[in-house]
């Protein structure tokens, strides 16, 4: 477990922070510009001296004042902006920490996480010449050269483009259960959290109000996730290989969805997003129509989430969940009521992978 618990002021800002998370997996720091959430992390890895205490696992690393120093934590520590030396070239810019790391430390394998990042083709470059999406990748494959027990990215995507977005989110993807390093990211997209995250702690004003597990922060009709597309639902599978006509397999559950156009299958799982607004309900499959997802759900209750409009939260077999947004008129007509069994109808086109 990773136990936090910091109290820090500045004129006009109060940190008051306190989590207890699992050491594994990817937990994002999520909520508005302002909040705390780089300060929190900048506590975690002791650049800011904050009052409280901080575990990891059965080691204590601060308590009150008292604390470990910075260069003693082994935390990775990646920038908004990826502060590479510009006159190394990648491969020296990876292995500064990685030639440093103390005798009898065990050294991650250098070839491993080039390839983990995709850097190899980069190795003789200078960092100077690298697009802004490069640079990340090789801040990144530095901080996990240096063998640290915890990764911390803060807003490690804010700084790019849409499409040097798209380029390095699959290579974070998955980064964690690679590398076998606990990560705390920092960002204020749902959408990186939806697509990279395990959980969720949601910060407002300097306090940590809510922690949940992405589906349980995802099942919420209130979720702060859900602000510009709506109500979403994330389903956790793995993809197969794409058939002749444009398809790819998504499975989950011993369950398949179809989706066009798909990522091409990178590592063990996969994760899909599909939009409530793209759902529709059916008592019974649907012949003749040229939805190609139907699937059998049990509606586990209903929320009313504006005017005239419903959000029918369903478990899919299997127990994954999945929104659907539907009229107020169609729910009534449906007979639509808690434990209900019915279909979901998804196009293929309208699922994000």
């Amino acid at each position: 477990m990773i136990k936090a618990q910091f109290q820090l002021a500045r004129p006009g800002f109060r940190l008051d922070a306190a989590f207890a998370q699992p050491a594994t997996g990817v937990t994002a720091l999520f909520g508005p510009s302002g909040c705390g959430k780089t300060t929190l992390l900048r506590c975690l890895a002791g650049l800011e001296k904050a009052e409280g205490e901080l575990w990891l696992g059965e080691q204590c690393i601060q308590q009150g004042r008292r604390s470990v120093p910075v260069h003693q934590r082994r935390f990775g520590y990646v920038f908004q902006e990826a502060s590479l030396f510009a006159h190394l070239s990648v491969r020296n810019n990876l292995a500064y920490g990685w030639r440093r790391l103390p005798k009898g430390q065990p050294r991650p394998d250098f070839d491993e996480v080039v390839g983990w990042l995709g850097l190899e083709h980069l190795l003789d470059q200078s960092a100077a010449s690298l697009s802004g999406g490069q640079r990340q990748r090789v801040a990144i494959g530095r901080a996990l050269l240096t063998a640290p027990r915890l990764l911390l990215l803060d807003e490690p995507l804010s700084a790019l483009d849409t499409q040097a977005k798209r380029e390095i989110l699959p290579w974070i993807e998955g980064l964690a259960e690679r590398a076998g390093v606990p990560v705390f990211y920092v960002t204020h997209a749902p959408e990186e959290v939806e697509r990279l995250a395990d959980r969720v702690i949601f910060m407002q004003d300097g306090r940590t109000t809510r922690m949940e597990s992405l589906q349980q922060a995802m099942a919420r009709p209130d979720s702060p996730l859900f602000v510009e597309q709506g109500a979403a639902s994330m389903i956790d599978g793995h993809l197969n290989d794409e058939l002749a006509d444009g398809r790819t397999p998504f499975v989950f559950n011993d369950q398949t969805l179809w989706l066009v156009h798909a990522r091409k299958p990178g590592g063990k799982g996969a994760r899909v997003r599909v939009l409530a607004s793209d759902v529709s309900l059916a008592l019974a499959p649907v012949a003749g129509i040229s939805v190609l997802n139907q699937l059998p759900v049990t509606l586990r209750a209903l929320h009313s989430v504006q005017e005239g409009r419903v959000l029918a939260d369903c478990e899919l077999n299997g127990g994954q969940r999945l929104l659907a947004e539907v009229s107020a008129w169609s729910a009534n007509q449906l007979g639509l009521h808690q434990g209900m069994r019915c279909y979901a109808l998804i196009k293929a086109v309208a699922l994000v992978n």
